[in-house]
């Protein structure tokens, strides 16, 4: 069955780093885009970044234009989200999103100031 493993969350002071991974199973990884979603405390979820299927072209929400980074391996079956720079207003669960009804468990990112 199509399995989505999020990992690499944790709790970083205002202005690190960190890096998310998922591990896709269960589908033709490489066909298809992928995306990472996040939900804060709140608010709705919402589109973070896209990858098309082999990386050539991404999209981002205007809050993380040149502070994240996604990206794909598609022989580890693997999408990255970079996030440098991060701001507490990033605090959020982060979900990694193939089609339909398919997420991720989520993994909590908690930026302190």
């Amino acid at each position: 069955q199509v399995q989505l493993v999020e990992s690499g969350g944790g709790l970083v002071q205002a202005g690190g780093s960190l890096r998310l991974s998922c591990a896709a199973s269960g589908f033709s990884f490489r066909d298809y885009a992928m995306s990472w979603y996040r939900q804060a405390p709140g608010k709705e979820r919402e589109l973070v970044a896209l990858i098309s299927r082999f990386g050539g072209s991404t999209n981002y929400a205007d809050s993380v234009k040149g502070r994240f980074t996604i990206s794909r391996d598609n022989l580890k079956r693997t999408v990255y989200l970079q996030m440098n720079s991060l701001k507490p207003e990033d605090t959020a669960v982060y979900y990694c999103y193939w089609r339909a009804n398919y997420w991720g468990q989520g993994t909590q990112v908690t930026v302190s100031s």
